[in-house]
C-alpha cells in the first residue's frame, strides 16, 4: 500500500520544513519532523481539496491547530500546488512573506483559519463541522448531495491542555459531529518539558467520555496504521473522532523527544546529522526530488476533477431545486439577498421605551426568515440576551430528541436548526462562531453578557485579525443591571474591546439605533461587529424632534443642536447615557446655554470618517465637551480634548437597584449639568 516513494515524499515535507526554519533561524522544527507522516497520509489519501481553487465550497477543511508547526503546512501547500512558491517558503517568517510565523487566514492560500494561540484551531474546527452539518441538512436532497465534506485538524498536547478544547470537545461530542476528525500529535513534549510534569490524564478515555470515537496509533511512522485509523474515523458517522498518534518530536534529530526541538532551529550541525540519519542528501537545502514533486503535484489534477464533478452536480441541483440553489449561492457568495431588511421594525417614540436587548430580539426575528445565513446562539442565556430565533429550530442531532421534546423555540431539533446552544461555554462559543464564519455560508452570532466577553478575548481578537463576518450580542452592558453587583457589572470592558484593531463596537441609544446597528452589523463584510445592549428600558427618542437614527452609520451624529447651530458646549454619550445627556441639554438650554448633543455609538465607525465630517460633528473650535459613559474614561479624552471632561466610572460597581446605583455613582441630570457648567466657566 505504501512504498519508498511515499517515504521520500514524507522526508521531502520534513526537510523543506527543517530548512525553512533553519534559514529563518526561527521557528518550530520538531513538530514537522514528527507529524509529517500523518500529514502526508491525510493530504495524499483522504483530504479533498483543489489547490487551484482554495475556496471551492465542498472542499474538506483542514486546520493546523498546532499553528506553531506552520512550516509543515507551508511545505504541504507548496508541494500540492497552492499559490505558495519555493521562493515564498524560503522567506519563512520574513517581512512581507506569504509564510508568516503562524498560519494566517487570508494571507496564505489554503489556510482556513489563523492559528497559533493553542486550542483556538480545535474549537474553530468544531465550528467548521457545524457549518457543514447545517448546510447539508438544509440543502441536500435525495439524489443531490451537494454538501458533503469533512473537517480535519492536527492538534497538539498544548491544544488539548487549553480549557477551550474541553469546552469545544464536550459540545462536539454532544452534537455527534461525525465529520469532524482530529489527528492528535501525541509526542509527550511541550515547550518547557515533557508532558509528564503536567499532563498525565488518559486522553483517549477523556474524549470517549465526551462522546468521541477514539483510535490509537502506536507508531507515528506506521503509514498503514494511520491510513486505517483515518478510514475508520471516516466510517464513523455518529461521533467525532480523535486519532491519537504516538509521534516523536524532532524525529531523527539529535534533539528527538526533547523539548529543545520544539521552538528553536536545530542548528546547522544537527540539521546535517538529521538528514544523514534519515537518508536525505545534506546538500542542497530545499531539495524536492522530481519523483516526490510529481507524486504530490498529482493533487492538482485530482482536485480539479473533484470540483468539476461537483459542479456538474450543482448544475443538476439548480435545475431540480432552483429556489434552494439561488438561496445557497447568495450564502456562499457572502451576499445579502434582496429584501432581507424589508421587515425591520420602525419603533414609535415612547418615553418608557424598551431595553435595547428587547429591541434587538424583535429585529433579529424580523430579519431571520429572509436571511438564512443568520445562525447562532448564546452561552445558555437566550432568555436574557433575547437572541433565540423563533420557529427556526435548534441545531441538535435528531437522535437526541425524545418524542416529547421540542426545540426551545418550538421548531424542533435537527441539524437544519438555526439556534445553536453552546451551554455555559463562552470561550468555545467565540471560537466556534469564528469557525462557522470561516466555513462560508453563514453570518454567525454569539451572545452573552458584556462582562463575560472577558472569557472570549482570544477568539474576538482572532476574528478581528482574520477579518471574519461575525456578530456578537453583548447585553447587560453597565452598572444599571443592578442587584447582581460588581461581578456582573462591566466597567472596563467597553474600553478594552474598543482597543482591538479591526473590531467594530456599537452601543445603540434606543430601539431605532439598535435597528440601524443590526443593519450595519449585517452589511459589514470583513470585520466582526459587537452590539452592546441594555438590560434596562430606554426611551425611544422622537425622531421628528431628534435626528434620524441612521446617523449611527457614521459612528457619531448630531442628535440635537443649539438653536443657531453654534453651540458653546457639546455633550457626548453612547447607549443608555444618551437619554441622560438629552435631558441635561434641555435643562441647560433653559438656562440659556447653547448645547449640542452627540450620540456616539461607535468610535470605530466615527474614526473611519474623513476629517472634515468628524470636524463637522465635533468642531475643533468648541472645546467645552463633556462625555458621559457608564464605564472607565479610557479613550474618551481624544474626543473631549484637553479642555473637556468625562463622567465615568473608575471603580467597581455595587449590588443595589439600578436607580440607586446611577444616583450614587453620579449619573444624574443634576451631575451632568453641574459638570457642564464647570466647563463653561
Amino acid at each position: 500500500m505504501f512504498d519508498e516513494l511515499d517515504q521520500q515524499c514524507i522526508n521531502t515535507i520534513r526537510f523543506l520544513s527543517v530548512d525553512m526554519v533553519q534559514k529563518a533561524n526561527s521557528g518550530h522544527p520538531g513538530m514537522p519532523l514528527g507529524a509529517a507522516p500523518m500529514a502526508y497520509v491525510l493530504w495524499n489519501r483522504h483530504l479533498k481539496y483543489n489547490s487551484r481553487n482554495p475556496q471551492w465550497a465542498d472542499r474538506d477543511r483542514f486546520v493546523l491547530s498546532a499553528g506553531h508547526g506552520s512550516a509543515l503546512l507551508y511545505s504541504l501547500l507548496h508541494l500540492t500546488g497552492y499559490d505558495l512558491s519555493l521562493d515564498d517558503i524560503k522567506q519563512f517568517r520574513q517581512w512581507g512573506s506569504k509564510a508568516p510565523g503562524h498560519p494566517e487566514r487570508g494571507h496564505t492560500a489554503g489556510v482556513e483559519v489563523t492559528t497559533g494561540p493553542l486550542g483556538q484551531g480545535f474549537a474553530n474546527a468544531v465550528g467548521l463541522a457545524i457549518g457543514e452539518a447545517q448546510l447539508a441538512a438544509r440543502y441536500n436532497r435525495p439524489g443531490h448531495t451537494i454538501v458533503d465534506h469533512h473537517t480535519f485538524a492536527i492538534v497538539s498536547d498544548g491544544d488539548l491542555m487549553e480549557g477551550i478544547a474541553s469546552e469545544a470537545a464536550s459540545l462536539a461530542g454532544h452534537l455527534k459531529l461525525g465529520k469532524l476528525i482530529c489527528l492528535y500529535d501525541d509526542n509527550y513534549v511541550t515547550l518547557a518539558g515533557g508532558t509528564d510534569i503536567t499532563f498525565s490524564e488518559n486522553r483517549a478515555q477523556r474524549f470517549a467520555a465526551y462522546g468521541w470515537h477514539t483510535v490509537m496509533v502506536d507508531d507515528g511512522n506506521d503509514l498503514v496504521a494511520i491510513n486505517e485509523a483515518l478510514q475508520a474515523a471516516r466510517a464513523e458517522s455518529g461521533r467525532p473522532s480523535l486519532i491519537l498518534v504516538r509521534t516523536h518530536i524532532g524525529f531523527g534529530s539529535p534533539e528527538q523527544d526533547s523539548f529543545k526541538a520544539h521552538g528553536s532551529p536545530l542548528g546547522a550541525d544537527n540539521v546535517r546529522q538529521t538528514k544523514q540519519k534519515l537518508g536525505w542528501p545534506t546538500e542542497p537545502d530545499f531539495l524536492i526530488p522530481d519523483a516526490a514533486s510529481n507524486h504530490l503535484r498529482a493533487a492538482v489534477e485530482r482536485g480539479e476533477k473533484n470540483e468539476a464533478s461537483w459542479n456538474k452536480g450543482i448544475e443538476a441541483y439548480a435545475t431540480a431545486f432552483p429556489e434552494l440553489h439561488e438561496e445557497l449561492q447568495y450564502r456562499l457568495r457572502g451576499e445579502l439577498p434582496p429584501g432581507w431588511d424589508a421587515d425591520i421594525p420602525l419603533f414609535p417614540a415612547d418615553a418608557k421605551g424598551l431595553a435595547t436587548r428587547e429591541a434587538s430580539g424583535k429585529i433579529m426575528n424580523a430579519i431571520a426568515p429572509k436571511l438564512h445565513a443568520l445562525s447562532g446562539g448564546s452561552a445558555d442565556l437566550d432568555p436574557s440576551t433575547k437572541t433565540a430565533l423563533k420557529d427556526l429550530g435548534d441545531f441538535n442531532p435528531p437522535a437526541a430528541k425524545n418524542d416529547d421534546q421540542q426545540g426551545s423555540d418550538g421548531g424542533g431539533w435537527s441539524y437544519a436548526g438555526r439556534n445553536l446552544h453552546f451551554g455555559v461555554r463562552e470561550h468555545a462559543m467565540g471560537a466556534i462562531v469564528n469557525g462557522l464564519a470561516a466555513h462560508g455560508g453563514f453570518i454567525p452570532y454569539g451572545a452573552t453578557f458584556l462582562i463575560f466577553s472577558d472569557y472570549m478575548r482570544p477568539p474576538l481578537r482572532l476574528a478581528a485579525l482574520m477579518g471574519l463576518h461575525v456578530v456578537h450580542v453583548f447585553t447587560h452592558d453597565s452598572l444599571a443591571l443592578g442587584e447582581d453587583g460588581p461581578t456582573h457589572q462591566p466597567v472596563e470592558q467597553l474600553a478594552s474591546l474598543r482597543a482591538i484593531p479591526n473590531l467594530i463596537v456599537i452601543r445603540p441609544a434606543d430601539a431605532n439605533e439598535t435597528a440601524v446597528a443590526w443593519r450595519v452589523a449585517l452589511e459589514t463584510r470583513a470585520q466582526p461587529v459587537l452590539l452592546v445592549l441594555t438590560r434596562q428600558e430606554l426611551p425611544t427618542l422622537d425622531r421628528a424632534r431628534y435626528a434620524s437614527a441612521d446617523g449611527l452609520r457614521r459612528g457619531a451624529y448630531v442628535l440635537s443642536d443649539a438653536p443657531n447651530g453654534m453651540p458653546d458646549l457639546i455633550l457626548i454619550a453612547s447607549g443608555s447615557e444618551v437619554g441622560l445627556i438629552v435631558a441635561a441639554a434641555e435643562r441647560l438650554q433653559k438656562d440659556g446655554h447653547a448645547v449640542r448633543c452627540v450620540s456616539m455609538p461607535s468610535w470605530e465607525l466615527f474614526d473611519a470618517l474623513p476629517p472634515a465630517e468628524r470636524n463637522a460633528i465635533l468642531p475643533p473650535t468648541i472645546t467645552a465637551r463633556l462625555a458621559v459613559e457608564l464605564g472607565i474614561a479610557q479613550g474618551w479624552h481624544r474626543y473631549v480634548g484637553d479642555r473637556g471632561a468625562v463622567i465615568s466610572i473608575e471603580k467597581f460597581g455595587a449590588s443595589a437597584p439600578a436607580e440607586i446605583l446611577l444616583r450614587e455613582y453620579g449619573f444624574t441630570v443634576d451631575k451632568v449639568c453641574e459638570r457642564a457648567r464647570d466647563l463653561l466657566k
